[in-house]
């Protein structure tokens, strides 16, 4: 089997059966091209998967694939061959790219110092039915959708897709945001591939921002598209368009929702994040430092995917819940879609036994723990050895306690645990009572770390035995934070009581959670109250403040 053929194979498996190529247009390019280069690439062989030719002065002149390259001629570039290929394509514009009119090539050109053409990057444009299979039903749904994904992965061909199904299946009026005449086609025709839906080009990619708002008062659109969102100004436009009720649907640079998160040009597509100071009692409840990460505003994007491979997507459902709890620490485990060799799509769920999501190649650490949003979310703590079956030793910082008593407790148990001195290098603390109550400098440094403390009431065998017990695997410290129900089950109560005008009743609780739960109410500005007896004493939330209610 030739490496052509082998490229073919993977790139065939990659697109899936299920997928069909409405056109590519290649003979417009290589009719473009020069004819020795042009020659190179007519075997059907070197056609199929071929996904960008480039020409750069004084080099060979070379065919890349999926995974390899391919020299097309023994004799270097000349200016001629590069002044071939512009006299017979389209004008470049101020993003230095240019295209074949009715077709979705782009050619991108590379300049020297005084603005002459040296190099060409000629990228191959196809239009493919299917590719937003796996996805289709959250396009339907009229959700605002945010693609990632690297270079080459597919972002352009999915969106000419969701145009064309929107405008053609759901007949719905779209408006395509055409920066680089890459979603469209060159020219004033657009191409066929996005079906009814209709193209706005822009002058320049500074103005993409302008054209994205002219679109919305000019053209009264149910769907906008738009291809890679890079600028704040294009952030804002988006959330402009997505509070006037529109569906909006982009691409964006970064391959997942954390690159997201860390970039603070495009944080606010979902959502933004800003500092915030908490009150000590807060912190202390959080567990966290005064000064946390916090969401700043609904996100303009109501589902995050992540494209990873042609026939595979990771999808966050739920963008609000997904960065609050990235924002608290956890790790979220998003639901993972893929494409079968029959044209069946499988929905791999974070809390199913197959579950392999791997954006990276790290393995998910941490339990399986279903969660009322699609991401499962794992608490901090997950002591896993990445990438491995084998659970990582657990590094415990002892704090009063002795020492021989607990490498005793460790031989009895068979826990995987080491001891560490330092604090800073440890993966929890494991204490006293007693010493927890006073604070000392260490145990202190300890809750600045965010470490997890367990606190015994004594050193004696038993207790520290069964403190142990719980870094085994599957008892390890995976736990969800119990107050993160506690918070979103007060939190629905008292959206109740707005609402309807009637008290709440939540369920029996300790004094702690009660205190919680009146803070929660009163931060609202709504007035609750305790009421029964120990064991069974709950609040309750009313819809108005009394001045003689007690709590």
């Amino acid at each position: 089997m030739t490496q052509e053929q082998m490229v073919n194979e993977r790139y065939a498996f990659e697109r899936g059966p299920a997928e069909q190529v409405v056109t590519d247009d290649l003979d417009a390019l290589l009719a473009a091209l020069p004819p020795h280069i042009s020659a190179a690439l007519q075997p059907p062989e070197r056609r199929t998967a071929l996904l960008e030719v480039v020409l750069d002065l004084g080099r060979l002149p070379e065919a890349r694939y999926p995974g390899s390259e391919l020299v097309l001629s023994d004799r270097e570039v000349t200016e001629e061959d590069i002044q071939y290929v512009i006299a017979r394509i389209g004008e470049f514009g101020a993003d230095n790219r240019a295209g074949i009119e009715r077709t979705l090539h782009r050619i991108s050109c590379i300049r020297n110092r005084r603005g002459k053409i040296v190099g060409l990057t000629c990228r191959i444009g196809r239009a493919v039915f299917g590719t937003i299979r796996v996805i289709e039903d959250l396009v339907m749904s009229g959700k605002s959708i945010l693609l990632l994904g690297r270079p080459g992965v597919g972002k352009t061909t999915m969106l000419r897709e969701v145009a064309r199904v929107l405008a053609d299946d759901a007949k719905k009026r779209v408006i395509i945001v055409d920066t680089s005449n890459e979603i469209g086609g060159d020219g004033d025709i657009p191409h066929p591939g996005i079906g009814r839906a209709r193209r706005m080009q822009v002058p320049t990619p500074a103005l993409q921002h302008a054209v994205m708002i002219e679109a919305v008062e000019n053209h009264m659109p149910e769907v906008i598209i738009i291809d890679e969102i890079g600028t704040e100004l294009e952030a804002a436009a988006a959330r402009t368009i997505a509070e006037r009720g529109v569906q909006l649907v982009g691409t964006a640079h970064g391959n997942s929702l954390e690159n997201l998160m860390m970039n603070p040009t495009l944080s606010d597509l979902i959502g933004g994040i800003q500092s915030v100071t908490l009150g000590d009692e807060e912190a202390r409840r959080r567990g966290t430092q005064k000064s946390i990460l916090e969401r700043k505003a609904p996100p303009t994007f109501d589902v995050v995917v992540e494209i990873q491979t042609w026939h595979r997507v990771a999808i966050h459902e739920d963008v609000a819940s997904t960065v609050d709890a990235l924002l608290r620490g956890y790790t979220v485990r998003p639901e993972v879609r893929q494409l079968m060799p029959d044209g069946t799509v499988r929905v791999i769920r974070p809390w199913d036994d197959d579950y392999e999501f791997e954006p990276e190649g790290r393995a998910p650490s941490g339990e399986r723990l279903p969660t009322p949003t699609r991401a499962s979310v794992v608490a901090p703590g997950a002591f896993e050895a990445p990438g491995s079956g084998a659970p990582k030793p657990v590094r415990v910082y002892p704090f009063g306690i002795s020492r021989s008593r607990l490498e005793a407790a460790i031989r009895a148990t068979g826990v995987p645990v080491v001891l560490v001195d330092d604090v800073r290098e440890a993966d929890a603390v494991l204490t006293l009572r007693n010493y927890y109550r006073r604070k000392p400098p260490a145990l202190r440094e300890a809750e600045e770390l965010n470490l997890p403390t367990y606190v015994i009431k004594s050193s004696t065998a038993y207790q520290i035995e069964q403190a142990l017990l719980q870094f085994r695997e599957g008892e390890r410290s995976v736990r969800r934070d119990p107050l993160l129900d506690v918070w979103r089950e007060t939190e629905e109560a008292v959206a109740r009581v707005l609402q309807e005008g009637r008290p709440v009743e939540l369920p029996p609780a300790n004094s702690y959670i009660r205190r919680l739960q009146h803070q929660i109410a009163s931060r609202y500005n709504l007035e609750s109250q305790s009421a029964g007896k120990e064991p069974f004493r709950r609040v309750r939330i009313l819809p108005s403040i009394d001045a003689g209610a007690g709590r």
